[in-house]
């Protein structure tokens, strides 16, 4: 969608009586972009921000088709940037584009989703190794409280999305103090992929309760400050929710 000419006047207006930001606009004008070329962009990045959380989420379930004209009017978008936005879909194995049928919401079999586990035990170990490295122990005391307190209560009260919400943070702030961008976005491919398949194994009889206590044996090495123990820790925490998946896979996928 492109900025009104009226608006984009008084934001270069804007821009340029700003020392801050005029060398960016000189650097914007002198490779040709125009105000309407950054709108575009910010609309394609938000158009797959929005995609991704409904495949993630399974609001678009797997095999379901994503109509180019029918995106293209709800966002209010060109079809050429809806076609940007599929393209930047299937780099992250979302969707596919197969010829005569157009993009379609991948469908993880058992033996994918065991390839994506096996590769995100080593990258989540190697994150808790990183951060223990990174941080210190006041780092993590928010999440001591949520381990010890918050997310038992949760339990209780079969409140798993808030439990995943107390977990969720605990594992961002273990990409973060990781310091390592390349191994972040990997990660983050990774949680779009599988992000439902974590809702359904949490909800599994008893796996709440025994990966809350896995959680609270890395965090306890975070927290010393051992990058060995946390990424050994880490790890298997990894495999056991693989474990509790190839159990029960009939019913999770």
């Amino acid at each position: 969608m492109s900025v009104p000419v009226a608006a984009s006047g008084v934001l270069e207006s804007a821009w340029n009586r700003s020392d801050t930001v005029r060398p960016v606009l000189e650097q914007r004008r002198k490779v040709g972009l125009t105000m309407s070329d950054v709108s575009e962009a910010v609309d394609v990045q938000s158009i797959e921000r929005v995609l991704r959380e409904r495949i993630s989420s399974r609001t678009i379930p797997p095999g379901s088709k994503l109509k180019e004209m029918e995106l293209a009017a709800e966002f209010n978008v060109s079809r050429a940037q809806v076609r940007e936005v599929f393209a930047a879909l299937a780099l992250r194995g979302l969707i596919e584009r197969i010829p005569n049928k157009g993009a379609v919401v991948v469908q993880l079999g058992f033996g994918q989703v065991a390839e994506i586990f096996a590769v995100r035990e080593v990258l989540e170990g190697m994150c808790a190794r990183l951060a223990a490295k990174n941080s210190t122990p006041s780092d993590w005391e928010r999440h001591a409280k949520a381990l010890e307190e918050d997310m038992p209560r949760l339990l209780a009260h079969s409140d798993f999305a808030g439990f995943l919400a107390c977990y969720e943070a605990f594992r961002q702030d273990i990409i973060v103090h990781a310091r390592n961008a390349t191994l972040a976005d990997m990660l983050d491919s990774i949680r779009d992929k599988i992000r439902y398949l974590a809702r359904r194994i949490v909800i599994l009889p008893g796996r709440a309760e025994q990966a809350l206590q896995e959680h609270r044996a890395v965090l306890g090495a975070l927290r010393a400050g051992d990058g060995v123990q946390a990424e050994r820790l880490r790890m298997a925490n990894m495999r056991s929710g693989f474990e509790w998946f190839e159990r029960y896979r009939d019913f999770i996928l």
